[in-house]
């Protein structure tokens, strides 16, 4: 009866330091994730939902001898943080390339001034809009059950208990940033193009008739067009987003290829 004690409580301690592995990489991650790590959510909740992921996770990845002695577990800590912070500062690229198509389009459609100050982070009507819907989107197609897929994944390329490879996050960062704003810039194109139909047309209604003001009737026909594009592309515009960070979500280390 004894030896099965020992046992079961060796056993125990031995699940424990897995967990608590898993949670060094998950917590850090849970405070960047897109919709679960947002300023709004409470420390309390984003703990919460650091051991609700942990425990998945956990169960599904090779449990690894739990460390000892100080060093190993500061180590440990070190690590695994260093590992869930890039995990979560990738996945918060993907909100912040769409924050940026929304500025775009916003800078090009006159109204980047408009509800500037809505929301944690100033930034003009139509990027909040997106952003927000952005979020609930994922949140709906269930964020929570990619995220832990996610995060099972990632200890094919930062595995547990060592420090990421130098170049390999380089290379992986570098092909994820270009990615990113490469998405924000073609999410924002409808509204480019249109920006510069209307300026060219400006300009020729100028030269055609330069006693009329030009910029007083202009003015309200970019506003109307800009909040009419955003009504008819903001579906196509989420699906594209949606579709990529699903795809990066699926995939992680393929971002290079």
């Amino acid at each position: 009866m004894i030896e099965q004690a020992a046992t079961l409580l060796g056993l125990s301690q031995a699940m424990l330091w897995h967990g608590f592995a898993v949670f060094l990489r998950v917590g850090a991650m849970v405070a960047l994730l897109p919709g679960f790590g947002e300023t709004s959510v409470p420390v309390r909740i984003k703990l919460g939902l650091a051991l609700a992921f942990t425990l998945p996770v956990a169960a599904a990845i090779t449990p690894f001898a739990g460390p000892i002695e100080l060093p190993r577990l500061a180590w440990l800590v070190a690590t695994e943080t260093l590992a869930g912070v890039l995990l979560g500062l990738s996945l918060r690229l993907f909100v912040l390339g769409l924050s940026t198509a929304g500025s775009i389009a916003a800078q090009s459609t006159s109204l980047a001034q408009i509800f500037a100050s809505a929301g944690s982070d100033p930034q003009p009507a139509i990027g909040h809009v997106l952003v927000v819907a952005g979020l609930a989107l994922a949140m709906m197609t269930g964020l929570h059950v990619k995220a832990v897929s996610f995060v099972i994944l990632s200890y094919q390329m930062f595995p547990a208990a060592q420090l990421p490879d130098a170049g390999v996050v380089s290379s992986w960062g570098t092909a994820l940033v270009s990615r990113v704003f490469a998405l924000g810039f073609v999410l924002a194109v409808p509204f480019v193009i249109v920006s510069v139909l209307y300026n060219l047309t400006l300009g020729v209604i100028n030269r055609a008739m330069p006693q009329l003001m030009v910029a007083f009737v202009g003015a309200p026909v970019i506003t109307f067009g800009g909040l009419a594009l955003l009504m008819l592309l903001s579906p196509l515009i989420l699906q594209a987003w949606l579709s990529a960070i699903d795809g990066f979500l699926a995939a992680p280390h393929e971002v290079s290829r």
